[in-house]
């Protein structure tokens, strides 16, 4: 399993800072009691004894530093990397079958540093990579932010009341895709009640689907706490619903789709009438609505065969309008 790495340690520090035995912070963050005790004993501020997550990233960045590599790449060791390169090796290969045979050999980033080096110079041995001209990028480097999300909230820090679907106000949010991922319906609804709002937007941009989202929930905003999201790049933008909403944002773990049930449920709701291959350059925001407000008034079992909108009124004692 891949190391601890930043948000994680940010989300043990909160934990902590909460009283939360390691046991439980283990067990929200699906990692063994043994990593997350390790971790905190080997990364807390030595002079306070006080686990703090940039502290402890710092001191990770560091050891990384200081380990050791094999990093003299020449002689006969450049010239049996170079052959196994041209014969169209990934450097991965090279340096697996080299420690397959006991040879001694320098790690795979120092080959793909050689790699670039020689075609800066003119060389070739770059034509012989399955990716011609593209620049490795090692995974999970500490600079790249391509797949990550800026200021991301772990579901693990939300309280856990929502868990409980007792109240009404907290929500979820994802995007059904239309045909040749071309257009979206942004579907947002309410864990309690499974209010429903939809909103069809033409492209998964973060600015477009933060505009459908918060336009779509500002009338309700005044009765809303948390809205929690898978980790798709249409939500980069989360900050700034979280802001004029005046709630706050979280995110599920990543493959975890139950965490969001009710809106994979709502999903499927939806799918009833828009297929998937669905071309949404097709349809318009009325038949959008003419589906949330079907949707919004069908009986649901789990409500005592009451509708969402009926329910939602009833608790809020407020009428809302679809």
């Amino acid at each position: 399993m891949a190391h601890i790495n930043q948000e994680q340690r940010y989300a043990i520090t909160i934990m902590l800072q909460q009283g939360k035995p390691q046991k439980e912070i283990a067990l929200a963050l699906n990692r063994s009691p043994s990593v997350v005790s390790r971790e905190i004993r080997r990364n807390r501020d030595a002079k306070t004894g006080v686990y703090d997550s940039n502290v402890a990233q710092r001191a990770y960045e560091r050891r990384l530093t200081l380990k050791p590599k094999f990093r003299v790449l020449k002689g006969v060791l450049l010239a049996n990397v170079r052959d196994r390169i041209k014969d169209d090796l990934s450097p991965e290969q090279v340096v697996g079958e080299a420690l397959g045979q006991g040879i001694p050999c320098v790690s795979h980033e120092t080959i793909y540093q050689l790699i670039w080096r020689d075609k800066r110079q003119g060389g070739s041995l770059y034509t012989h990579l399955r990716n011609q001209g593209r620049r490795y990028r090692k995974r999970g480097a500490s600079k790249d932010k391509r797949g990550i999300i800026p200021g991301r909230v772990d579901i693990s820090l939300r309280p856990v009341i929502v868990d409980q679907k007792v109240r009404v106000g907290d929500w979820e949010i994802d995007t059904v895709i239309g045909k040749n991922h071309q257009g979206a319906i942004v579907t947002m609804n309410d864990r309690k009640t499974g209010l429903l709002r939809l909103r069809l937007v033409n492209s998964k941009e973060a600015g477009v689907v933060t505009d459908a989202a918060v336009g779509a929930l500002s009338p309700l905003a005044h009765q809303m706490h948390t809205i929690t999201a898978d980790n798709g790049k249409e939500f980069a933008a989360h900050q700034v619903i979280a802001e004029k909403l005046q709630i706050n944002f979280y995110f599920a773990r990543p493959y975890h789709s139950w965490e969001r049930g009710a809106n994979e449920n709502a999903n499927r709701l939806v799918r009833q009438y828009f297929p998937k291959k669905t071309d949404f350059k097709t349809i318009t925001q009325e038949q959008v609505q003419w589906v949330e407000d079907i949707l919004n008034s069908r009986p649901r079992k789990r409500l005592g065969f009451i509708s969402p909108l009926l329910t939602y009124n009833q608790l809020t004692q407020v009428a809302f309008v679809s």
